[in-house]
């Protein structure tokens, strides 16, 4: 397994010092977002190509789908920007006693260290987030069009435009002195910026508008297969958390989101989209 890095972080040091402090290897078995997990490894089950493809995961944190993946025979090359995530994907791989992933890299999205024509499938789960530059997103999603083969895909998660503003109506923050701006900030440009000191308010990011995101991954080259809400209108709901909890609530949670992931009056309520690209 190769586990060659860069010695310098390819993102800026507010993110990596964000991911230092919060545990987003953790993250996505909390309750409220264990639907994000769910919804994303459904989506990937349905678009991805029959193992053993190759399969790229670009800003795949501390690996939680690629190692899933892994597991279901695919060859799959890790690739993230933050230190920790690299060395905790290591870490993981290292206990399994096993090599189950082929690669694990400090690397940046808009720059990848693998051959053209070399990989079946490309995720992008994280990195357009943190590419605040349209010029930028286009570099990752020009290069993940580079490492494909004829007729591999793409899949590129965004965070909603409207992902701040529904979580301060949702957490009493509406009027809140700190958190107003930056949702304001987001409904009007899309820039998520975060000048206090409260992690929960998330780092330097971009948000997308839903047309947005399909109008790059077209611009990158690629023809454009389906836009679809990762967790839907549901985390609207009051106590998420807690009705997420009742297994007889649950499958009927994930019915409505099935039902309405492509329903482009309701992307706006999902924290995240999806985008499927294809290269021709």
């Amino acid at each position: 397994m190769n586990t060659n890095q860069t010695e310098e972080p390819v993102l800026p040091v507010e993110i990596v010092e964000h991911y230092e402090l919060v545990e987003e290897a953790g993250r996505l078995e909390r309750a409220e977002s264990q639907i994000e997990k769910i919804r994303t490894q459904e989506l990937l089950r349905r678009y991805l190509p029959s193992s053993p493809a190759v399969i790229l995961d670009i800003g795949g944190g501390a690996g939680v789908y690629a190692f899933w993946l892994a597991e279901r025979g695919y060859q799959v090359h890790l690739v993230d920007g933050t230190p920790r995530h690299i060395t905790q994907a290591q870490e993981d791989a290292q206990q399994m006693g096993v090599q189950p992933l082929a690669s694990i890299k400090l690397g940046d999205a808009r720059h990848l260290d693998h051959p053209d024509s070399s990989a079946d499938g490309v995720l992008l789960l994280g990195p357009l987030y943190h590419l605040t530059e349209r010029n930028d997103r286009i570099l990752a999603l020009r290069e993940a069009h580079r490492v494909l083969r004829p007729g591999g895909v793409i899949l590129v998660a965004a965070i909603n435009r409207f992902a701040s503003m529904i979580g301060a109506l949702q957490e009493g923050l509406v009027d809140d002195p700190e958190f107003a701006p930056i949702y304001e900030q987001d409904l009007r440009y899309g820039q998520h910026r975060n000048p206090t000191d409260n992690p929960e308010y998330f780092t330097t990011a971009f948000f997308h508008h839903p047309q947005e995101l399909e109008d790059e991954i077209t611009g990158a080259g690629f023809r454009f297969e389906a836009l679809l809400a990762i967790e839907g209108p549901v985390r609207i709901m009051e106590d998420f958390p807690q009705q997420w909890g009742k297994p007889e609530l649950r499958e009927r949670l994930l019915r409505i989101t099935r039902l309405t992931e492509a329903e482009p009056t309701l992307w706006g309520v999902s924290t995240h989209i999806m985008g499927i690209g294809k290269k021709a």
